[in-house]
């Protein structure tokens, strides 16, 4: 009872919800192809009012706190990270935390190209976030859980723990079942990802979800 009270709460936590999987891998608005590896180095890390606006509480890659979806002006934000992209159009925290407004606004074609410019650059919070949303069909434009698998997978490549304790999750609870090419399963690399996922699961209840799925892969 206790370990599936652990998964309950932890999945709700990363916005997991159980659905039927596409048959065929279809690439989204940025071909996988297209998508770099991320290189924070290369980008301005200096704290905007993007930032402060709309900066996810949960984005390992934030320079602030960050808000939440109910804490967050959405009018000021846009404003905000328009003026901060228009001095750094190429910064992909900035194009996310841009298209998450745009999200939460219900404007998700004006998000579109932001969100497309973060996802190319391989930013981790956008790989987890579009790729949940693909999965799920958060926006209600349609689900292709085999392109959005393969965006987790990657996420977790990149040590979002959400994508992390996610992917294994969503692999081994049959979502990817009849997909193709994408998304890589393997199980050797399953295990690597809730290996990393250990010690960053700081939660009592996000401990036990992992131990639990490391127990599933080894039978």
């Amino acid at each position: 009872m206790l370990a599936q009270h652990s998964t309950k709460s932890l999945m709700l936590g990363l916005a997991v919800s159980l659905g039927a999987c596409a048959s065929v891998a279809q690439d989204g608005p940025v071909a996988l192809s297209d998508i770099e590896t991320y290189d924070r180095a290369a980008f301005d890390r200096t704290v905007t009012d993007c930032d402060r606006l709309a900066g996810h509480p949960s984005d390992p890659e934030r320079v602030s706190d960050g808000v939440t979806r109910e804490e967050m002006d959405k009018p000021a934000a846009i404003e905000a990270c328009l003026e901060a992209i228009s001095s750094d159009p190429t910064n992909p925290r900035l194009n996310y935390q841009l298209a998450r407004v745009f999200g939460y606004s219900g404007r998700h074609e004006e998000g579109d190209p932001y969100r497309n410019t973060a996802l190319k650059a391989g930013y981790p919070q956008s790989l987890f976030v579009i790729g949940y949303i693909r999965l799920e069909n958060w926006d209600g434009r349609g689900a292709d859980p085999c392109y959005g698998g393969e965006l987790i997978r990657r996420s977790a490549v990149a040590g979002r723990l959400a994508g992390l304790v996610g992917f294994p999750h969503y692999a081994l609870s049959g979502r990817f079942e009849g997909c193709a090419e994408y998304p890589v399963i393997d199980t050797g690399e399953m295990r690597s990802f809730l290996d990393r996922a250990e010690p960053l699961a700081d939660e009592y209840y996000q401990g036990l979800l992992v131990k639990e799925l490391q127990e599933k892969l080894s039978r």
